[in-house]
C-alpha cells in the first residue's frame, strides 16, 4: 500500500535520506510542508524560448532550446573525449560542453542529444571567446516518439514550473521530487474554515498545492496563488494578533507619575517646550503605563524628532515607583552615545537619583561586574546597553520598562527574552525608519503605533541637491568647492562612500544595494576619495579623517568623538555613521554614488546634518542616467524631507522588491507570495478575519487547520526576519 504523507512528515521519510540532505543544505527544508512551500518562480511554456542572447553571465538559468549540431571528438592533449553541442532558440545560439572518458561515451551522448530534439537546459552561464556557454549543463529532453508527438499538442499548454534552484538541485529535479510527494500526499488541513473558504471563492489547501506545482494550464495558477496568498496573510495576522492578545493578558504593575516626582522635576528643567507630537505621544505612553497590562508600543519618528526624549520621560515615570528601565541599542558605540546624551539631559540633580549605568559586552570584567551589581541591586534605575543586557547573567531588581532602539535589528524573540527578566514589563520600540502603514500592520501587528512627525523648533532644516554627473560632469568640482566654503566658515562636512576600498571592492552597508544597480561596483571608496581630497587645492590642507567598519571599535569611537568635538573638518566615512553621531556643527553631507543606497538609507544619512542652528546641505552625487529608476530614487530623496512620504515612494519604486529586502532571500521567510504593498488590502482583510476568529475562539480549538498552519509556518525566525523590513 502506498504511504501517505502529511505536511509534518520529515523529508528523509518522504524522499529518502540523500535527497533530503541536499534539500536541507540548499534550502533549509526539513518537512514535506516546507518542500511544498517552495513555490515555482515562474512557469515556462514548452514552446517558449528564453532569448539566449539575453542570458546573464555568471547566473544559473533554465532555458528551452533545440539541438542544432553535435560534435564528439577525441581530446588532443590529454586522455578522454569531449562533446560539443550547439543549441539555439531561433535567434541566438550557445554551446554546451560535455567531457567523457572515451570517444564511445561521447558518441553515446551525441545520439541522445540528436539534432532537432528540444528540451530544457540548465546550467551556469559562462562566456568562452565570444559564445555564451553552459559548462556541465543539466538537461531534460521532451519526448519525441510518434505517440508523444500526438500528445505534444495536448502538452503544448501545460506550463513547466521553474523553481528557485541551486547548482546542487536543478529546477526540474525539484519538480520531480515535488511531484512524487504530491502523488502520496494525504489529508492537508485547511487554515480557512469551510464556509469562509467558499465565501472567499478559494480552493481547498490540497487543490491549491496541486495547482501551483502541477497546473494543467496557465489558468490554474491564479486561483492557487490567490488561495495560498490568503492562507499566508491569515496565518501571519492570526499569529500576530495571538501574540498581541498574549501580551495583553499578562498582568503588569501600573506605574503612575506623582506630583513633584522625577518626571515633573525633569519637565520643569527642560530648556524648551515639547513639540505637539512629543506631547501627544508622551500622553499615550503615560496612559499606557497606568494600565494593568503591559504597554507594547512602536514609536516611529525621524532621526532628530526627539524619540529619545519621549522614551526618557517614560523611563523617569517608571523610576518614580522604583521600577528599572532598560534601553537597548544595536551597537556599543550607540549605547555609549545614549548614555552620554541621557546623562546630559538629566543634568546634575536628576542623574544621581536614577544612576544611569552602561552595560555592554566590550567592558572590562571588573567594570562589568560593578555595573551588573548596580543593576541587580536596583541601585541603578536606568540601564543602557547592547544585547549583552539579554545574557542570562544579567539580572534586574525590578525591570518595569524595556526600550528597544532601532527595532529592525531586534526581533520579537529578543523582546520576549527581556520580558522574561521582569514581571511583564512594559515595552517601547523606537525606530527612525519610517514604516508605511501597510508594513507596520504586517510586521509589527502585535504593537500599538505612535508617530512623531514634527521636528523640534530651532532647527535650520536641510536642503538637498542632486549632482547628476551623467549630464554635468563639471558639478563634481563644485561639490568640493561648496564643502570647502562650509569648512572656511567653521562648519564640518561628512563625505559618505558605499565602499571602503574599490580596489578591493569591499562594499560596506547593511542593506543590499537596490536591485537596479547590480553589476557595476561603486566608483568611490573611502580610500580613493581620501587620496583625491588630499591633493585638492582647498581641501588638501583641512583636518581630515576616515571612518569605516573594519577599523577597531575604540578607534572608530575616538574618531567620532573628535569629529563631535570639532577637531576634524572633513570626515570621509562609510555608512557606519548612519546611526548615532549628533554633531550640531556638521552642516554638509556629501554622498558619493548616491544611487547605490536605498531611499531610507539616504534619508537617514541626510538626517545627520542641519541638527544645530546652521542650515544643512546634502549633496547627492550620482552617475545614474536621467530617467533610470536608480536616478528616480535619488531625486525622490531630494524632493522631500518627509520620511513617511519617502517610505511609500520607496515601496513603490521597489515594487515587487519584497519588504523583506534582498537580505532575506536566503533565509526562510514566511512571506512567500505576499507583497506588502500590492496586497495591503488583502492583508487588512485577513486581519479582520483573524480578529473575528480569535474573538470567538482564542485558542483556535475549533480551527485545527489554522492552528497547525501557525505552528508550522510562523517560527520566531520568521518574525525576526519580518521585522528587518
Amino acid at each position: 500500500r502506498s504511504m501517505s504523507f502529511t505536511l509534518e512528515t520529515p523529508l528523509a521519510e518522504a524522499v529518502g535520506a540523500s535527497t533530503a540532505k541536499t534539500l536541507e543544505r540548499a534550502f533549509g527544508m526539513g518537512t514535506v510542508g516546507e518542500l511544498l512551500g517552495h513555490y515555482p518562480r515562474r512557469y515556462a511554456d514548452r514552446g517558449e524560448l528564453t532569448p539566449i542572447l539575453e542570458l546573464p553571465v555568471g547566473e544559473t538559468v533554465t532555458i528551452v532550446a533545440e539541438v542544432l549540431s553535435t560534435r564528439p571528438r577525441q581530446m588532443r592533449n590529454r586522455r578522454g573525449a569531449m562533446l560539443e553541442v550547439i543549441i539555439g532558440d531561433g535567434v541566438g545560439q550557445m554551446s554546451l560542453t560535455f567531457f567523457a572518458k572515451n570517444l564511445g561515451q561521447a558518441e553515446w551522448r551525441a545520439k541522445e542529444l540528436r539534432v532537432g530534439r528540444r528540451g530544457i537546459f540548465s546550467g551556469k552561464v559562462s562566456q568562452f571567446r565570444d559564445t555564451v556557454q553552459f559548462a556541465h549543463p543539466d538537461y531534460q529532453l521532451f519526448e519525441d516518439s510518434e505517440a508523444a508527438y500526438r500528445q505534444a499538442d495536448a502538452l503544448q499548454d501545460v506550463p513547466i514550473p521553474i523553481y528557485p534552484a541551486t547548482s546542487a538541485m536543478q529546477s526540474w529535479q525539484i519538480a520531480k521530487v515535488i511531484a512524487a510527494v504530491l502523488d502520496q500526499l494525504g489529508e492537508v488541513p485547511d487554515p480557512l474554515p469551510e464556509d469562509l473558504r467558499r465565501h472567499e471563492g478559494l480552493l481547498t489547501a490540497a487543490e491549491a498545492l496541486q495547482s501551483i506545482h502541477r497546473p494543467h494550464r496557465r489558468a490554474d495558477v491564479d486561483p492557487a496563488v490567490r488561495t495560498l496568498r490568503m492562507h499566508e496573510a491569515l496565518v501571519l495576522q492570526t499569529a500576530l494578533l495571538q501574540q498581541r492578545n498574549l501580551v495583553r493578558s499578562l498582568i503588569a504593575q501600573p506605574r503612575p507619575a506623582h506630583a513633584g516626582g522625577l518626571l515633573e522635576q525633569f519637565d520643569a528643567k527642560l530648556p524648551y517646550t515639547l513639540t505637539a507630537d512629543q506631547q501627544r505621544v508622551g500622553a499615550e505612553i503615560a496612559d499606557d503605563l497606568l494600565l494593568e497590562r503591559p504597554m507594547n508600543r512602536l514609536i516611529q519618528g525621524e532621526v532628530g524628532s526627539g524619540k529619545t526624549l519621549v522614551a526618557l520621560r517614560a523611563m523617569l515615570q517608571v523610576a518614580e515607583s522604583g521600577g528599572q528601565a532598560a534601553l537597548i541599542a544595536p551597537t556599543e558605540v550607540l549605547a555609549a552615545q545614549h548614555l552620554r546624551s541621557i546623562t546630559k539631559m538629566l543634568g546634575p540633580d536628576l542623574a544621581p537619583q536614577v544612576i544611569p549605568t552602561l552595560l555592554t559586552g566590550q567592558m572590562s570584567a571588573p567594570e562589568r561586574r560593578k555595573a551588573a551589581l548596580r543593576v541587580a541591586s536596583g541601585q541603578s534605575l536606568l540601564v543602557i546597553g547592547t544585547h549583552a543586557l539579554l545574557s542570562e547573567k544579567t539580572t534586574f531588581a525590578d525591570l518595569a520598562l524595556v526600550v528597544v532602539d532601532e527595532q529592525h535589528r531586534f526581533g520579537v524573540e529578543q523582546r520576549e527574552m527581556l520580558r522574561a527578566k521582569g514581571t511583564a514589563p512594559h515595552a517601547i520600540v523606537l525606530t527612525a525608519t519610517p514604516i508605511p502603514r501597510t508594513v507596520a500592520m504586517t510586521v509589527f501587528g502585535d504593537l500599538d503605533t505612535s508617530v512623531i512627525r514634527s521636528m523640534p523648533a530651532g532647527r535650520a532644516g536641510i536642503s538637498t541637491f542632486v549632482a547628476p554627473l551623467a549630464e554635468h560632469p563639471e558639478w563634481f568640482q563644485r561639490v568640493w568647492e561648496r564643502s570647502a566654503e562650509e569648512i572656511a566658515q567653521g562648519r564640518q562636512v561628512f563625505a559618505v562612500c558605499a565602499a571602503i576600498d574599490t580596489a578591493e571592492d569591499s562594499v560596506e552597508s547593511d542593506d543590499a544595494p537596490p536591485p537596479d544597480v547590480e553589476g557595476k561596483g561603486p566608483r568611490w571608496g573611502v580610500v580613493q576619495l581620501e587620496q583625491l581630497l588630499a591633493t585638492h587645492p582647498r581641501l588638501g590642507g583641512v583636518r581630515r579623517a576616515i571612518l569605516h567598519g573594519k577599523m577597531p571599535a575604540d578607534e572608530k569611537d575616538a574618531t567620532m568623538r573628535a569629529f563631535a568635538r570639532g577637531e576634524i573638518d572633513l570626515l570621509v566615512a562609510t555608512t557606519v555613521i548612519e546611526v548615532g553621531g549628533d554633531v550640531p556643527n556638521a552642516s554638509t553631507m556629501v554622498i558619493m554614488d548616491a544611487d547605490r543606497f536605498g531611499v531610507s538609507q539616504l534619508h537617514q544619512l541626510r538626517g545627520r546634518v542641519g541638527r544645530g542652528e546652521f542650515p544643512g546641505l546634502c549633496l547627492l552625487v550620482t552617475e545614474a542616467e536621467g530617467g533610470s529608476i536608480a536616478r528616480e530614487r535619488v531625486e525622490a530623496v531630494a524632493a522631500t524631507l518627509d520620511g513617511f512620504e519617502l517610505a511609500e515612494v520607496d515601496l513603490e519604486l521597489r515594487g515587487e522588491g519584497d519588504v523583506l529586502g534582498a537580505a532575506q532571500a536566503g533565509a526562510k521567510s514566511s512571506l512567500r507570495l505576499l507583497r506588502v504593498v500590492k496586497d495591503a488590502g488583502l492583508i487588512a482583510h485577513a486581519r479582520d478575519i483573524a480578529a473575528d476568529i480569535l474573538k470567538d475562539d482564542p485558542m483556535l480549538v475549533k480551527h485545527p487547520g489554522l492552528r497547525v498552519a501557525i505552528a508550522g509556518r510562523v517560527s520566531e525566525a520568521d518574525r525576526a526576519a519580518l521585522s528587518k523590513n
